[in-house]
């Protein structure tokens, strides 16, 4: 337990001895520097149940407290904050017991129901782009955040692989592909095909320029465009199991899939089940004929399918159209159903989707609840702000995306050259060189990327996110570095080691020592890690644990700055900068293998 929580039942225990009252809660926050203390309850709210002078009130449970909690040295009272010194006694005994622990922070797994992860889901007709790439890093973040709080995670992606817009590439490919493939021409298979998608739209819109220079209304003639109908033919085709066209379809798909494969491995995310559209698109045709009979949906006189939420501020649905197709809703309650069929300990699922769905997954998990499903009240919509550059926004049809390979390229080229420039890599070797490079350019895209509340937009600056200063991936990792190097030099000075037979990891300190302002803030900022990571998982949050990791660096560099660590003669508080140096560098690492970030020995 950390100090917070062992006050927080102490007060408590104390409010309801002095006046007889039960607290639902008590309030704290940071003493300000200005006073002395660690940490300050505030007493203003319990002033709705607790008659009196605050200062008083205050007093009286900073007595309770001091006689009561080993841990409390002293308080005093500012109007109504009761500002708490702790004893050193208390971080050293802390410290002492988290020094070991391998992954300190992470909790070990329970037996509680599992939670599916859904995030990337792409179309087969062009590459991923940026806004992928938000989507994959919080989707795979969020797993591994929900894997460190204890929960059983499967990490899952549906793959858009049928509809129009893949016979749109298709067709475009047999115009023009002249037998193309991607290793004729050198291209990965997700890059070729997106070029025809970008060749499809081309034709389309001379198609539609030429039929309105003709006298056709525009609206008209984007309906009437011959390649249009010939790409809605081409689905007719595909639906009807036609045997040519399923054959193109899965020959381009299949070169689709192999350059997303490489996308994936260089972004560094996985998943443990993939589903396909082509696959799940006639489910939940079951489901909405049994939710009739239930009553949950209702015919129309045209024989479409609806359901009405209107009492629940929404608007009413249709879930099936009236020649007997499926709407995306259909496909998507069938989805995660049968997802729950093929794992049946899934208690709760997680959909990483942009906000512009939020309409949609509010619907769906309204459905889900209503057909009377258990885990339907455990589905959270993972929704996120859309990403731009300087430049402006996206445009796939155009052909002007910001392609995912590409802006992993360059960010490692960006990296390459900042690092040039500080000049401090004449000892690597060329290979050390570039894996060093692509570590620090992938570390600054996600943590830039990462370190936003996935609500909020984001403008991407590529430059900025490479500095290294500030709040950004190459700071965090430099500090981790620096750290290396303290204890590779700790190691070769063999301090601690002289005058004992226990090695550096292992030595223990006591609990006598007086500890420097630096040393506490340090151990209050360690204290913090395990409720950050089971906060992030509550919220879906990984910027909770890239901001949380910057202030342990900020911490830690501001410490670095005012004690000496090699340099200290007394043993004993040199072995326990030591040691809490190498503490701080596990946990950045630990943080940052929650963001999907690799941190380099050396830079």
């Amino acid at each position: 337990m950390n100090v917070q929580e062992v006050l927080n039942e102490k007060v408590k225990e104390g409010v309801q001895s002095i006046f007889g009252v039960e607290l639902a809660s008590v309030e704290f926050q940071p003493t300000r520097k200005d006073f002395e203390g660690d940490i300050t309850v505030v007493i203003f709210p319990m002033l709705r149940f607790v008659k009196g002078n605050p200062v008083k009130i205050g007093e009286q449970i900073g007595e309770f407290l001091h006689k009561e909690v080993d841990a409390v040295s002293g308080f005093n009272v500012v109007k109504g904050f009761l500002n708490i010194v702790i004893d050193d006694s208390f971080y050293l005994e802390f410290f002492d017991k988290i020094m070991a622990i391998t992954h300190y922070g992470y909790v070990k797994q329970e037996n509680i129901n599992a939670v599916m992860v859904e995030y990337s889901s792409p179309n087969t007709n062009k590459p991923l782009h940026l806004g992928h790439i938000r989507n994959n890093l919080l989707g795979y973040s969020v797993a591994e955040i929900l894997k460190a709080s204890g929960k059983k995670v499967y990490k899952t992606q549906i793959i858009n692989d049928r509809g129009i817009h893949i016979c749109k590439s298709m067709l475009a490919w047999q115009k023009f592909g002249e037998g193309q493939t991607p290793e004729s021409t050198s291209l990965k298979g997700d890059k070729f095909v997106g070029n025809y998608y970008v060749k499809f739209n081309e034709l389309y819109q001379s198609e539609i320029e030429d039929l309105v220079s003709n006298g056709v209304e525009r609206k008209l003639a984007e309906k009437e465009a011959p390649s249009l109908l010939e790409s809605q033919e081409m689905l007719k085709k595909w639906e009807a199991g036609d045997t040519e066209t399923v054959s193109l379809w899965k020959k381009m798909n299949g070169w689709v899939y192999a350059g997303f494969e490489e996308t994936y491995k260089n972004l560094g995310v996985d998943f443990d089940k993939l589903y396909y559209e082509s696959d799940t698109y006639l489910l939940g045709k079951d489901v909405v004929a049994d939710g009739l009979k239930k009553g949950v949906f209702y015919k129309k006189d045209d024989g479409s399918v609806w359901i009405d939420l209107t009492d629940e501020g929404l608007d009413e649905k249709i879930v099936l159209r009236s020649d007997g197709t499926a709407v995306y809703m259909t496909q998507d309650i069938g989805t995660a159903i049968q997802r729950v069929n093929d794992y049946p300990d899934i208690g709760g699922m997680v959909y990483t989707v942009g906000n512009e769905q939020d309409y949609h997954f509010k619907v769906l998990f309204l459905i889900l609840k209503k057909l009377g499903f258990a885990w339907a009240e455990n589905l959270y919509h993972l929704s996120y702000g859309m990403v731009d550059l300087p430049s402006g926004k996206m445009k796939s049809r155009e052909g002007t995306v910001v392609d995912a390979d590409d802006l992993m390229e360059d960010m490692t080229r960006t990296a390459a050259e900042i690092s040039e420039e500080l000049g401090k890599l004449e000892d690597y070797s060329e290979e050390e060189k570039q894996e060093l490079y692509k570590m620090i350019g992938l570390g600054a895209l996600k943590y830039y990327i990462l370190k936003v509340d996935p609500k909020k937009r984001i403008l991407f600056n590529p430059e900025e996110s490479v500095d290294f200063q500030g709040n950004t991936g190459p700071f965090i990792q430099y500090t981790y570095a620096r750290i290396q190097s303290i204890l590779r030099k700790a190691q070769e000075l063999e301090i601690g080691r002289s005058s004992h037979s226990t090695s550096l990891e292992t030595s223990t300190i006591g609990t006598s020592l007086m500890l420097h302002e630096k040393e506490k803030e340090l151990i209050k900022q360690l204290q913090h890690f395990p409720e950050t990571i089971q906060l992030a998982a509550e919220n879906y949050s990984p910027a909770l644990v890239a901001n949380y990791t910057y202030d342990l660096v900020k911490e830690f560099n501001s410490f670095y700055q005012q004690v000496s660590i090699l340099g200290e003669t007394d043993e004993q508080k040199r072995l326990l900068r030591i040691q809490l140096s190498r503490k701080v560098s596990e946990v950045i690492q630990s943080a940052f293998r929650l963001l999907g970030i690799e941190v380099p020995e050396r830079m």
